[in-house]
């Protein structure tokens, strides 16, 4: 079976999309390689394709307040992007440059095989979840995909911009250790 940097290695020379063509780096995810919570962000940003890490931004310094408030860190998760090279001005990944990163996402979902997967925005939760998931409504409330417990959170980016959603945020994290602390074995 292949390994995830195995894996990784296939993937920093992908060519499937366009978007290869003015990423700086690929993104392809980080944390720990057997995690038992995933988080799935929507693309790389402008600090995310010069760095080629994953919320290493704004969104990735508020992602680990995030963290923090429910006993995590980036040593306990993975975190990985639907699309792996940043899309041009940091606009929604296209339906055709998500389907060219599919199976990406899907090698990395097997070979990490976490319990519980943490859809971060509407676009990750729309691929994930479900195809009309309207995060406003459905975010912090559990679904079953694919034999895991999967979960949509608002995307860190959102709540800088609307410091409003910060509460029903918080009370969603909540949730989520509840979980963690329900379904994993070594989280905690």
């Amino acid at each position: 079976m292949e390994k995830l940097e195995e894996l990784k290695a296939r993937c920093l020379a992908c060519k499937k999309c366009g978007l290869w063509e003015t990423r700086t780096n690929v993104v392809f995810g980080g944390g720990k390689p057997d995690a038992e919570i995933l988080f799935i962000g929507e693309g790389p940003g402008e600090q995310e394709d010069l760095k080629g890490l994953p919320f290493v931004g704004r969104g990735g310094k508020l992602l680990d307040d995030m963290l923090a408030l429910i006993d995590l860190d980036r040593t306990k998760i993975y975190i990985a992007n639907m699309v792996k090279c940043r899309p041009p001005k940091n606009r929604d990944p296209l339906e055709l440059e998500q389907q060219a990163c599919s199976g990406w996402l899907k090698a990395q979902i097997d070979l990490i095989d976490p319990k519980l997967i943490i859809c971060l925005g509407r676009i990750s939760a729309m691929k994930y979840i479900r195809g009309d998931f309207k995060i406003t409504k459905e975010h912090g409330q559990w679904f079953q995909v694919d034999g895991r417990r999967v979960m949509a959170l608002y995307h860190p980016a959102a709540l800088l911009r609307d410091p409003g959603k910060r509460p029903e945020t918080f009370t969603d994290l909540k949730t989520i250790q509840a979980e963690i602390k329900s379904v994993c074995t070594h989280t905690y």
